[in-house]
């Protein structure tokens, strides 16, 4: 909204404003002990003021050059509303830039306007908010010095949107950082935000701030927060801002974030840091043909830009056909062909089904195409279009380089086959449960046979057969609780929460055990088994390829390594292939004192 400067009505807006607000405080809390240590003075307008919104008010004052006098008013009602309730805990402040630089201002007006109603200027953290770039943070910080100096405390809001940022953080030396909402919102879900976060723990520890994330909604979120050991937390979830301060936050919400299970990890597909990448990156701007266009004009075309591998052939703007450079030169090089075709239309050799794809399709997609049956992109190239209309081609080489590029980072961070996470998230994951101090089921999958299938039918039916389990485990489990790790070949470590873990372990053995079959060629099938070679070379019947789950319970006390778990869930799953069952729960001695019990 826009306010101009002569606008008498809104500029007696601001004059009343010291009648016509009032203040609302919104509590934080400490996460270890659940506590309302805080809360957030808000400034809201009443009727007095048209209810006109804070927002408005500020753009309103900023407009008029009077922000930093408004900001005193409104730190004036809120501190003095707070001093009158007498409540415990600190307060927090709203202040930009403009009230600690603005000449009119003086030190003395602020440590006035903070002290009203008695406050004790101990007890006040003033946020810097992000209304304004601030140029000078250093000049800010020397500003600063003389609330210190009184022991107001000082917090960076927004963090993470706005103008908050590292230069303001390393200047200004915040005793708080309040980490932005869209940072937050949704941070159990997100690898991406879970990862940015993490890092300004590690600034915050390094520079001696605490965090408090804000715009906390959702119950996991506020559980992710709390692992990551980030001391305070606001937000609706926590409580609205109110006219009255609370001294605690709703049983509800205390008994959820007490659940006896801990939430799996969002996890990236491939790192973090990787941008997105569609097939806009590969096009390349190309002429088209149309019918009409001759054999003479592919000639020429091909001629003018050496460059170009491929030339597609459009019918009212959309791709019909492609003509291969090499395939063209070869057939027209043939005796009488030029004299016989040259004026004809181009249509003659160009190939009828070119691959097409969209322009916003992503290369992670374009892996399908590669592992596909059709390999005329090896040579052909693709037409990429844009809602089904020409807009370039691109070569089989960059698809593959790209891709290839992707994959390898990618193998960094999951199993390249099936994106799973590996061996070093399943043992984070095991070491978060541990220290949590929750019971939980690891269990070791293995297939039984698979080398014999896969020496016969070959690594693509292999792979199929892999990412069939795959599927299988990831579709069973509670994504919220359990996790599905790919450890190498045809080896998966599942660590389940859930409560019908056994039931779930067990319908997961029944389903690879019927869809692999459809992998098999009939003959196999009749006569339940392949012949194949063994490990050393003598030929052998073996039966079809089934699945072993090997599970290992965990209750307290509790193992002080993860490796110990996989290695007692490698030996249960052991036993599971020497007694040919689909499940084994082991039993027996454990290198610690763990309850464990036989059912196969």
């Amino acid at each position: 909204m826009v306010f101009p400067r002569d606008n008498a009505r809104f500029t007696s807006l601001l004059d009343r404003a010291q009648n016509g607000l009032v203040a609302v405080f919104q509590p934080l809390i400490r996460l270890d002990t659940m506590e309302v240590v805080a809360h957030e003075g808000l400034a809201r307008s009443t009727e007095q003021l048209g209810n006109i919104s804070t927002p408005e008010l500020l753009n309103l004052a900023r407009a008029e050059g009077r922000l930093g006098e408004f900001e005193l008013t409104a730190a004036r009602i809120v501190c003095r509303a707070f001093a009158a309730q007498a409540t415990h805990g600190r307060l927090l402040v709203n202040l930009s830039a403009q009230a600690f630089m603005q000449e009119a201002i003086k030190p003395d007006d602020l440590l006035a306007a903070l002290g009203s109603g008695g406050m004790d200027l101990s007890r006040i953290t003033i946020e810097l908010t992000e209304r304004d770039i601030v140029d000078e943070p250093a000049r800010l910080a020397h500003a600063l010095g003389h609330l210190r100096a009184h022991g107001v405390r000082f917090a960076l809001d927004d963090f993470g949107n706005g103008h908050s940022n590292f230069e303001m953080w390393n200047e200004i030396h915040p005793e708080v950082v309040k980490i932005d909402r869209y940072l937050i919102h949704g941070l159990s879900k997100s690898a991406e935000r879970l990862a940015i976060v993490r890092a300004l723990c590690q600034v915050a520890e390094t520079l001696g701030a605490d965090l408090v994330g804000e715009g906390v909604e959702d119950i996991e979120d506020l559980r992710m927060l709390r692992e990551l050991g980030i001391p305070y937390a606001q937000g609706f979830l926590l409580g609205h801002p109110l006219p009255q301060t609370i001294d605690a936050i709703s049983r509800d919400v205390r008994d959820a974030l007490d659940a006896s299970t801990l939430a799996v990890l969002p996890r990236p597909r491939g790192p973090v840091t990787q941008r997105p990448m569609h097939l806009g990156h590969l096009v390349i701007e190309a002429p088209a043909l149309n019918t009409r266009h001759t054999n003479h004009d592919v000639i020429a075309l091909f001629s003018q830009q050496a460059e170009l591998h491929a030339l597609a052939v459009v019918e009212d703007g959309r791709p019909i056909g492609l003509i291969n450079r090499r395939v063209f030169s070869e057939r027209m090089a043939q005796p009488y062909t030029r004299e016989l075709y040259g004026r004809k239309s181009c249509t003659a050799f160009m190939h009828e089904a070119p691959l097409l794809c969209d322009v916003r399709q992503s290369l992670e997609s374009m892996a399908d195409i590669l592992r596909g049956q059709d390999q005329r992109y090896l040579s052909d190239g693709f037409v990429i279009t844009r809602e089904g209309n020409y807009l370039g081609l691109g070569t089989g080489e960059s698809l593959v380089r790209r891709v290839t590029e992707l994959r390898i980072e990618a193998a960094r961070y999951a199993n390249p086959l099936t994106f799973l996470p590996g061996n070093i998230p399943v043992t984070e994951h095991v070491a978060r449960l541990l220290r949590a101090e929750l019971p939980f089921t690891v269990a070791y999958v293995d297939l039984n046979h698979f080398k014999p299938f896969n020496d016969q039918y070959g690594y693509f039916r292999g792979d199929e057969m892999i990412r069939l389990l795959a599927g299988i485990l990831t579709a069973q489990v509670n994504p919220r609780c359990d996790f599905v790790g790919h450890i190498g070949g045809d080896d998966f470590l599942l660590v389940l929460q859930s409560e019908d873990w056994e039931a779930r372990c067990r319908h997961m053995v029944e389903l690879f055990n019927q869809r692999a079959r459809h992998l098999f060629a009939e003959e196999d099938i009749a006569r339940h088994g392949i012949v194949g070679e063994d490990r050393h070379g003598n030929t052998q019947f073996f039966p079809l390829t089934t699945v072993a789950i090997g599970a290992v319970r965990v209750l307290p006390p509790f193992p002080g390594h993860p490796e110990t778990l996989a290695t007692l869930a490698a030996r249960a799953k052991r036993h599971a292939k020497r007694a040919q069952v689909g499940f084994y729960l082991l039993a027996g001695e454990a290198p610690w004192p763990v309850q464990v019990e036989a059912r196969a």
